[in-house]
C-alpha cells in the first residue's frame, strides 16, 4: 500500500510541475519548437532544472545499496545506438514537433477534455499498439537484403 501511495504523490508532483511549468500547453512547447520564427526560451529553463534535479537523484541513489520500495535497481543496461533508438527518436520527436506534446503533459491535460488532446492521446494509443505488435512479429526485412 505503501507503495501506491508513493505512486500516487510522486505523480501527482510530476502532473502539478508540467502544469506549472507550461508543459502541457501544446502552443507554449510549439512556440519553444519554433527557433526559426518567434522562439519562446522559456521551456529551456524547465529542461535544464529536470536535468539538474535527475543528474543529483542518479548521484544520490547511486550511493545507496537498493530503492526504498524495490528489491533492486533497474539502471539501463543498453548502451548501443542502433536503428530502433534512432527511429524511435525521430517518431517521438517528430510527434511531439507536430502536436506539441508529450505523453506525460498529455496525460496531465487529459482532465481539460480538449479535443487535440484526446487525438493526440488516441494516436499515442493507436502508435503503441503498433509498435508492440510490430515488436512482437519481429523486425522488418530491409530492403535489398537477403
Amino acid at each position: 500500500m505503501t507503495r501506491i501511495i508513493a505512486s500516487l504523490i510522486s505523480g501527482l508532483i510530476f502532473g502539478l510541475g508540467l502544469i506549472v511549468s507550461g508543459m502541457v500547453n501544446p502552443a507554449k512547447v510549439l512556440g519553444f519548437l519554433d527557433v526559426a520564427g518567434n522562439w519562446d526560451p522559456s521551456l529551456a529553463f524547465v529542461m535544464g532544472g529536470a536535468v539538474a534535479v535527475t543528474f543529483l537523484g542518479f548521484k544520490l541513489l547511486g550511493a545507496k545499496p537498493r530503492p526504498v520500495f524495490a528489491e533492486k535497481f533497474h539502471w539501463p543496461t543498453a548502451s548501443e545506438i542502433d536503428t530502433k533508438l534512432i527511429a524511435g527518436s525521430a517518431i517521438f520527436g517528430a510527434g511531439w514537433g507536430l502536436g506539441g506534446f508529450c505523453p506525460g503533459p498529455a496525460i496531465a491535460s487529459l482532465g481539460l477534455l480538449r479535443p487535440g488532446t484526446l487525438m493526440f492521446l488516441a494516436a499515442m494509443v493507436v502508435g503503441m499498439i503498433i509498435a508492440r505488435v510490430a515488436s512482437q512479429s519481429g523486425p522488418a526485412p530491409v530492403p535489398g537484403e537477403s
